[in-house]
């Protein structure tokens, strides 16, 4: 387990989608008899000194007893939810993630955050695909987010070109996650699944 404390950035985590796929309310789906949500605040909370939740267009969650922030652009989806973190948070670098990444690695969110470091955005890129639910954000990106919800544009990488981007690769984050079990996330049953069998497998480290 990690020794150093929190660093001076924001913790958001995006809640309150539709959960289509999987039949409920994903966030609230239970590893060792506690929410998914509940985990990774508490490994969030092991590096940012503040955490808020973005819940979509109404306030859930709030028996976290951490501050909900609802989306002032309802039905836009993972770029309003966040808009809406970054557009409350405390400090100037926000690490946003999912609801439901049970093994979110404590170093990797600290190394995020110092892949930031004069950039706007650190990403990680595989592919032509991005991670926009695992990576840092600063409160700068917002007025390029703002325009882009405004010009009707909803996918996450469409403020990109406005902003300083820092690409991370597969091989840089493999350093301290070999497998990328912290980008495992619920979708899906066989996904949920593959997280119960990992979890019930080998707890995750810090």
């Amino acid at each position: 387990m990690s020794k150093a404390g929190p660093l001076s950035v924001t913790g958001v985590i995006l809640a309150g989608g539709a959960s289509r796929r999987i039949g409920r309310d994903k966030a609230l789906l239970e590893l060792g008899g506690r929410p998914l949500i509940a985990i990774v605040a508490e490994r969030l909370a092991s590096v940012c000194r503040e955490v808020i939740v973005a819940s979509g267009s109404a306030p859930r969650y709030t028996d976290l007893g951490l501050p909900v922030v609802t989306d002032r652009f309802p039905g836009v989806g993972v770029l309003a939810g966040i808009h809406a973190g970054l557009s409350v948070a405390s400090h100037e670098v926000a690490v946003v993630v999912a609801c439901d990444m049970p093994f979110l690695n404590p170093r990797l969110l600290r190394a995020f955050v110092g892949w930031a470091e004069g950039f706007d955005v650190a990403i990680l890129r595989r592919g032509g695909n991005v991670e926009p639910l695992h990576a840092a954000y600063r409160r700068t990106c917002l007025p390029a987010i703002e325009a882009a919800i405004r010009a009707g544009r909803r996918r996450v990488i469409s403020f990109f070109e406005q902003v300083r981007v820092r690409y991370v690769s597969p091989e840089e984050v493999r350093r301290l996650d070999p497998d990328l079990r912290s980008f495992y996330n619920v979708n899906t049953l066989e996904e949920w699944l593959r997280v119960q069998a990992g979890w019930a497998a080998k707890r995750p480290g810090r």
